[in-house]
């Protein structure tokens, strides 16, 4: 199973309305889109992602309330695609978690962690784009340095990168943890080799790229009055969000709901640890 975050002030923050048409820009296994559906009665809510398989899985967890949802399998960049798909032009509120679900982090043969073993495959969208270990097993050492430099922050990047230059080829996420943590030993609760292989998943599915195209479609989505929610976990992330939000209040075109991030209660982290880093942000269209 897996738990949505913020699940409250998200849904809060989105206004549900009742006769609204709302945008689930990330479903995942449809934590959230079954809470906007449950609060529609002549609405209807659009649920993308472009993970087959958690689409799939997002069609049986909100099954009870099917007759109100529209599954749509694409990338952020697609988005405009998925509303008018549904017979409409434009939506009254957008949300967008930008985690990782916990099926895609758990299953083994996804490669999304090192918790078990299994293939370093790490994409989203398994029917295209390079894997994990075409990145890693043919990146020379300087590309990888800055790559988990930049999307993961780990300031020990050049040695991280070095020592899986000289283990190559890198065979499994376990291999690849074992050579991250033989180069760089664990210094506190994190395991070392957390920040790399965040910034390899975040290479393989292009996500800087896609949180850019999500900031510039979303606002064109929205009618005046619609409400954009965001949910990002990395610091680069939150950056992005609070400066295209300011963006839009500057323009005049939007209202910046939060002036400052709402995060997870005590409560909420300690029955959800990886909803720990997580922060939400809204606007309204004017």
């Amino acid at each position: 199973m897996h738990t949505s975050v913020m699940p409250d002030e998200a849904i809060e923050l989105l206004n549900v309305r009742p006769a609204g048409i709302y945008l689930d820009a990330t479903t995942g296994l449809g934590g959230h889109t079954g809470l906007i559906a449950q609060r529609l009665t002549t609405g209807y809510v659009i649920a993308n992602d472009r993970d087959a398989t958690s689409l799939a899985m997002a069609r049986e967890n909100t099954a009870a309330v099917a007759q109100k949802i529209c599954f749509h399998l694409g990338s952020f960049g697609g988005l405009a695609d998925a509303v008018s798909q549904a017979g409409y032009d434009k939506v009254d509120g957008l949300l967008a978690d930008l985690g990782v679900s916990r099926y895609q982090l758990t299953a083994p043969e996804r490669g999304f962690s090192f918790m078990a073993d299994g293939p370093l495959d790490m994409r989203m969208d398994q029917t295209r784009g390079m894997t994990a270990a075409d990145l890693i097993n043919h990146s020379d050492e300087k590309t990888l340095a800055d790559l988990i430099y930049q999307l993961g922050e780990e300031r020990r990047s050049r040695s991280v990168a070095r020592a899986i230059v000289r283990a190559r080829p890198i065979r499994s996420t376990r291999h690849l943890a074992d050579v991250v943590l033989r180069a760089v030993p664990r210094t506190g609760h994190l395991h070392p080799a957390t920040k790399t292989f965040m910034a390899l998943r975040m290479a393989v599915n292009e996500e800087p790229e896609q949180l850019d195209a999500l900031l510039r479609i979303a606002p064109g989505l929205l009618k005046s009055g619609g409400r954009l929610v965001v949910i990002s976990f990395m610091s680069g992330e939150d950056r992005k969000v609070k400066e295209r939000f300011r963006e839009l209040g500057r323009e005049g075109r939007a209202t910046v709901l939060t002036k400052h991030p709402l995060v997870p209660s005590e409560s909420e982290v300690a029955e959800n640890p990886p909803s720990r880093s997580a922060k939400l942000r809204g606007l309204e269209m004017v």
